[in-house]
């Protein structure tokens, strides 16, 4: 029955990557009025839009071939996209690690809560600096209104302000008929009924944009934007015919991922709108705009890449479960089609939004992990990540068991492992462009010398991280 369904999918995917629109949702070449130059040398507005369970083969421009991605293609032939980001295998962990800058052994507790009193997120250092901040989606720290507070987001329209399981409470919501959460309560569900959750927050977003952008002394603004598109419950979007009459009670079930396309064509077309929100106010070019996923994609997703089908592999730690696309955008600034095939790994954007706000990351923040690529993204590859790591202890029952931790290390051809209590990875070496699925690890008998020296060099360096 599994393979039937799997075989159901590929098809229908094929059949969907024939018909798909390429018509793009922006509105045009970027006005020279975008560019102030009066304010060329002023810290720039920084949004940072993270989509959840988007893998690398998902969109047009890296090769994939199921969907329909027209506005993450412009902004990769517009702006630079980055070959080699690289995430933790799930949407907490990975959360953690953008908005902290630190590694998850530092500051990580358990699923869905972050704690105030001993960590620092982005919003927290720009609004030092004169930023006005705005959370808008997903928000999955716990805490609430005090905790986004906290975390210096001065507004905020957020689903998951707390710690609530998904699976088991059986009632979050947050495509139609959406749980809004707003200024320490929860919207009325009359006030969200038949109503789409991203569309709200989408608008949400947008007027902050219009009412920042109005003030007689502008001041830069940041924004973290973080979709619930395209994570489960796959179910129609606005713009499908079933959406009028689509019961948002009804539990995941066989047959739901028929829906997966125009999810994920409706990510994209929050993108196209955020492109014309930024034109339309003709802040374009004073504006740095990223775009990631925040792990691979979801397991019984099934896509056409370069002409393979590719499994989804989110909570897997192999190259397809941490391997995401990301798009970094500012006309004038970053050069149209530019490509960056570094490493970058989520905790590297603290010191790079540091870098382009024109701050310091205040010391009473602690060790932090990030290397920072902002000169990257304008031609200067001095010091760039020779490695990256990750320190993985799953989700649910399996964070307080040692045998489900994972810490590997690796470059652009090679992974290893940590030493660690579960068998299944300690001290597994790998070749992960020969073999990306981790199916045959390299014995030490059989690595060339070089191989060894890599091993036994990542080994050490892992070591000193604890």
């Amino acid at each position: 029955m599994k393979r039937y369904l799997q075989l159901s999918t590929i098809l229908l995917l094929l059949a969907f990557a024939s018909c798909r629109k390429t018509d793009f949702e922006t509105s045009g070449p970027v006005d020279a009025s975008d560019f102030d130059l009066s304010a060329a040398a002023a810290p720039p507005n920084i949004i940072i839009m993270l989509a959840d369970d988007i893998g690398y083969e998902i969109p047009n421009y890296t090769g994939g071939q199921s969907y329909s991605t027209p506005n993450m293609n412009y902004i990769a032939s517009h702006g630079m996209q980055f070959t080699q980001a690289h995430t933790a295998p799930l949407c907490s962990p990975s959360r953690t690690m953008l908005m902290t800058g630190k590694y998850n052994f530092r500051n990580y507790t358990t699923w869905g809560t972050l704690d105030t009193s001993s960590n620092y997120m982005i919003a927290n250092m720009l609004k030092k600096k004169g930023y006005t901040t705005c959370m808008a989606g997903k928000w999955q720290f716990d805490g609430g209104d005090a905790s986004i507070k906290a975390f210096g987001f001065d507004r905020y329209l957020v689903t998951n302000p707390f710690n609530v399981d998904f699976e088991d409470n059986g009632k979050l919501k947050f495509y139609k008929d959406p749980q809004i959460y707003e200024n320490g309560a929860y919207w009325p569900d009359s006030k969200t009924k038949g109503k789409y959750g991203d569309d709200l927050i989408r608008d949400y977003m947008f007027n902050y944009i219009d009412s920042v952008t109005a003030l007689p002394k502008r001041k830069p603004f940041f924004i973290y934007w973080a979709t619930n598109l395209v994570h489960e419950p796959f179910c129609p979007t606005p713009d499908d015919p079933e959406f009028a009459t689509w019961n948002s009670d009804k539990k995941k079930q066989p047959g739901d991922s028929i829906y997966f396309p125009s999810m994920v064509k409706y990510e994209d077309k929050l993108i196209g709108q955020l492109l014309n929100k930024l034109q339309d106010k003709k802040i374009t070019g004073r504006t740095l705009v990223f775009f990631l996923g925040d792990n691979g994609t979801t397991a019984d997703i099934h896509s056409l890449w370069n002409g393979q089908v590719v499994g989804g592999a989110k909570s897997s730690s192999t190259e397809a479960g941490t391997h995401v696309p990301m798009l970094a955008y500012m006309p004038g600034r970053i050069l149209n089609n530019s490509v960056d095939t570094s490493l970058i790994s989520l905790v590297d954007f603290f010191n790079t939004v540091a870098d382009a706000g024109q701050t310091k990351i205040p010391k009473k923040y602690g060790t932090m992990d990030g290397i920072s690529f902002y000169n990257q993204m304008f031609g200067d590859y001095t010091s760039v990540r020779p490695w990256i790591f990750c320190h993985f202890v799953g989700a649910g029952k399996n964070e307080t068991n040692p045998l489900f931790l994972r810490r590997w290390m690796q470059d652009h051809t090679y992974k290893q492992y940590d030493t660690l209590p579960n068998p299944k990875f300690s001290k597994k070496f790998f070749n992960i462009i020969l073999d990306p699925s981790e199916s045959h690890p390299i014995p030490k008998s059989k690595m060339t010398t070089q191989e060894k020296q890599i091993s036994n060099q990542f080994l050490q360096n892992m070591q000193q991280l604890h």
